[in-house]
């Protein structure tokens, strides 16, 4: 892998020269990289003693996507652990395909697993961003000259902005805009990911079992080594506590024992699960994503959901965006929040309108719709519009225009 992690010469240090970054899984080493290629110095602080592995595969699609990574010189190296993985079907009860959808609506240009991503964004970060993990803020007091950051375990710390890259559910964003409910829209679906072994053979591709209200799927991984297992259900918030995994994982089984198809053999393999994911499907909606010298990105800001297909691009652009914006105007944030927000809002409202209704069609609540859509998936390839869905996700991927902040 090429480092191009250098900064760029300027003739004076920017303004806000130190920024504070809360998250190590995509928008942060994002921004992280940038920030330090436009001479600022940036600190990543993660929650996690160490970087995430696991995860479901997220995917890029189109130039935008594209040329952000290549311009970090990490596309080779993605491209090297990509999933490679091919079109997805639904089968019945006994496991017969009854309907396939093309690789193009799933994976786009390039797909990886979430871990993995994270993994070769720090890679080529690493050795120009301080990264501090187990260690989260604490509070944020704001002067006229910077912010004070308190820490969980450090010791207080002096920055001129502080970025929030902490997710759907940001802690750096209740702090400084208010409680999540506020801001965080649940769509009627949970989801559970975790790792198993690849016990159906699967080669590059993806079996997902439907019925009314839960939707149940495993599809390859890490050239067909192993295999991810997802499960969707139909539910209204349930108010879960996000670290009880014994209860998260007593709910699933509650939702999916004797479903069917490969449902109670993989329950089974959950409890043994290394890393083992729940969360509600939601959005994050929000009028401003900064406030004084605060920011967020990716999906603290602006999450389009996990259904979308534009959570981990939407991250890619947007951090470069905030990067190349604090350069342009040379560290003050009160010009460049305002471009960021400027630029990217029109991109993240098409990529969370990806988003909607999405849920309904993944788990339809009732069983004639669930038929239905098992059905038109089954002639699907068969009509006019049979690329459609993909064509509109590879639109709605490339509709912004990048502008060259290094030039």
């Amino acid at each position: 892998m090429t480092n191009h992690n250098t900064a760029i010469p300027t003739t004076t240090a920017p303004k806000n020269r130190d920024v504070l970054i809360s998250g190590a899984s995509v928008a942060g080493p994002v921004l992280a990289y940038w920030l330090r290629r436009h001479g600022f110095r940036p600190v990543v602080v993660e929650r996690a003693p160490a970087l995430r592995d696991g995860g479901y595969a997220v995917d890029f699609r189109g130039e935008a996507h594209l040329s952000v990574l290549r311009r970090m010189g990490v596309l080779d190296a993605l491209e090297a652990v990509r999933t490679g993985t091919g079109s997805m079907s639904y089968v019945n009860a006994a496991g017969k395909p009854q309907a396939t959808l093309p690789a193009d609506l799933f994976a786009g240009d390039l797909e990886i697993l979430r871990g993995d991503l994270a993994r070769v964004l720090y890679d080529a970060t690493k050795d120009d961003a301080e990264y501090v993990f187990g260690d989260s803020v604490a509070s944020l007091t704001e002067d006229p000259d910077g912010v004070t950051v308190t820490f969980e375990r450090g010791a207080p710390r002096r920055f001129g902005l502080v970025i929030g890259a902490d997710g759907l559910h940001s802690h750096t964003r209740r702090l400084a805009f208010g409680p999540e409910e506020r801001f965080v829209k649940h769509l009627g679906v949970y989801c559970a990911i975790f790792t198993t072994a690849n016990h159906l053979g699967l080669d590059h591709t993806g079996h997902a079992y439907r019925t009314a209200g839960r939707l149940v799927a495993m599809y390859s991984s890490r050239h067909n080594a192993e295999a991810k297992a997802v499960f969707y259900f139909g539910s209204p918030a349930l108010g879960l506590d996000r670290k009880d995994v014994p209860r998260q994982q007593a709910v699933l089984t509650e939702q999916f024992a004797g479903t069917g198809w490969q449902s109670d053999r993989l329950l089974d393999d959950m409890r043994h699960a290394p890393d083992f994911y729940f969360d509600s499907v939601a959005q994050v909606r929000m009028d401003s994503w900064t406030r004084g010298r605060v920011a967020l990105v990716g999906d603290a800001a602006c999450c389009p959901s996990s259904l979308s297909g534009m959570g981990s691009g939407l991250a890619l652009v947007g951090a470069y965006v905030l990067a190349g914006e604090l350069a342009a105007a040379d560290g003050d944030h009160t010009v460049a929040f305002a471009r960021y927000e400027a630029e990217m809002r029109a991109y993240a409202e098409g990529c969370r309108k990806m988003g909607d209704g999405v849920a309904r069609l993944m788990v339809p609540d009732s069983r004639l719709t669930a038929s239905f859509l098992n059905r038109y998936y089954k002639i699907m390839p068969y009509l006019p519009g049979k690329n459609m869905a993909a064509k509109i996700a590879r639109r709605t991927a490339e509709n912004i225009t990048l502008r060259d902040y290094a030039a």
